[in-house]
């Protein structure tokens, strides 16, 4: 028999070539976070990380009101988090569109553009020149 759906709000998420996709289903009961099935103490072990994900949720005071699925791919794991916390952010904006002003201000909305230069023919890595003899 299938699941029961249940109504969810999506946001994406992207940094470097991590790619989030976040789900927020509002829960009356436990609330938590998975990260690709894992619970996020799982997943991330870094206290730091932790909280990074968490942080658009404590500023729209939605930590306990809502349960968070999330499927990431892709670069590291600091990468991963940046990609969900703007997941997550995106996603609590089409919650509710009041959240918007508050998450902007605290600069949560804003996808880091920031990526790894590709290598140039003649170099040894992006910038990095041969070194170079005079005799």
């Amino acid at each position: 028999m299938p699941k029961k759906e249940q109504k969810y709000f999506e946001g994406v998420g992207r940094r470097k070539t991590s790619i989030a996709r976040a789900r927020i289903f509002i829960k009356k009961s436990s609330a938590g976070v998975l990260v690709n099935d894992k619970h996020e103490k799982d997943f991330f072990l870094r206290s730091e990380l932790r909280s990074l994900i968490s942080a658009p949720l404590r500023a729209t005071d939605m930590e306990k009101k809502c349960e968070i699925i999330i499927k990431v791919k892709g670069g590291g794991i600091r990468g991963q988090a940046d990609a969900c916390r703007l997941a997550i952010s995106r996603a609590l904006v089409k919650f509710n569109g009041d959240f918007y002003k508050t998450l902007r201000d605290l600069n949560y909305l804003s996808r880091d553009p920031r990526k790894k230069e590709r290598k140039k023919a003649g170099l040894k890595k992006a910038r990095r020149a041969p070194q170079w003899q005079k005799r």
